[in-house]
């Protein structure tokens, strides 16, 4: 059987400080609201093309077109691709890439560039956003390995 290359959770405290996030932060979740729908979905999706789950591929693909991103955008996005990117957004976008590439631990001087891009609130809102997504593709890869595993590597990779 092949070895099975997506991110997953490590270990089970990975997952519950994933699964707390939410309960942890419930007051800085608010400031996602200060972030537009298409905004909120290129950096779900950039975060998404690097994780590979598919199954918040297909939902943030349904989100990001109703949100007013075009499907040649969303195609684009999907494989890493952020052309079309609006101009006001791409600074976070690279950022959301990075930030997932590097497995959330992004360079401090990224996180410097971003703050000075965005402000501190709007750096926050950006984060929490990432820290979700990344949460919800763990979350499907992992039980995509759990399909290959069971299938023998014929399912779920």
């Amino acid at each position: 059987m092949e070895k099975y290359r997506k991110r997953t959770f490590k270990n089970l405290k990975g997952f519950a400080e994933g699964l707390s996030f939410p309960v942890r932060n419930r007051a800085r979740l608010k400031g996602i609201r200060s972030i537009s729908p298409a905004f909120r979905e290129r950096l779900m999706l950039a975060v998404t093309a690097v994780n590979g789950c598919r199954y918040c591929s297909y939902f943030h693909a349904g989100q990001a077109l109703k949100s007013g991103i075009s499907s040649a955008e969303l195609n684009r996005m999907l494989s890493g691709d952020i052309a079309d990117c609006p101009e006001d957004e791409a600074a976070a976008v690279l950022y959301a890439q990075h930030w997932a590439e590097s497995d959330a631990r992004p360079d401090s001087e990224a996180v410097i560039r971003l703050e000075q891009a965005y402000g501190a609130q709007k750096t926050q809102a950006i984060d929490s956003v990432l820290q979700l997504i990344r949460f919800a593709n763990l979350l499907g890869n992992s039980l995509d390995y759990v399909i290959y595993r069971l299938s023998f590597g014929r399912w779920g990779g």
